[in-house]
């Protein structure tokens, strides 16, 4: 393996591991407060206005814990120089993390390999999203229905 890619996969590693065990965190923790909020009744309803005020807060806060993760990478970005200033590292580390991309912004040539593996974060991360907020969704909808349906 190349040398100088060698440093780019002992940044990148640790980064991902990092922000998938911050996002399990916070996955967990937001999950506690919406099976709180999302007990089954007992008797029939129709999925309440507060069910759904549930829902998008869910979404919100987990957009809140991607934006942080992004965040770590960019500041990591940052101490390496890879970029000129942190605007420009926290735009290009969401633009990674979501897999969007940006013309105008690219990381150092020397640190190109990290771009590509904050990519891949991004997928393991929108993949626990996605699980987390239909558990979410299903969640609303049970507590909306009988419990002996």
């Amino acid at each position: 393996m190349d040398a100088v890619w060698s440093l780019d996969w002992a940044w990148g590693l640790p980064l991902i591991v990092l922000t998938v065990v911050l996002h399990a965190y916070g996955l967990g923790l937001i999950s506690t407060v919406v099976s709180s909020k999302l007990r089954p009744t007992g008797r029939v309803r129709h999925l309440s206005h507060g069910s759904i005020i549930i829902i998008g807060s869910a979404a919100l806060a987990t957009t809140v814990l991607h934006a942080a993760e992004g965040s770590i990478w960019a500041g990591a970005y940052s101490l390496l120089g890879a970029l000129p200033d942190h605007k420009s590292a926290m735009l290009y580390s969401l633009n990674a993390l979501t897999s969007y991309g940006h013309a105008s912004l690219h990381l150092a040539p020397r640190w190109e390999l990290m771009g590509a593996l904050e990519a891949l974060n991004g997928w393991i991360l929108f993949g626990l999203t996605t699980a987390f907020l239909f558990t979410v969704l299903q969640k609303a909808w049970n507590s909306a229905s009988p419990v002996n349906a």
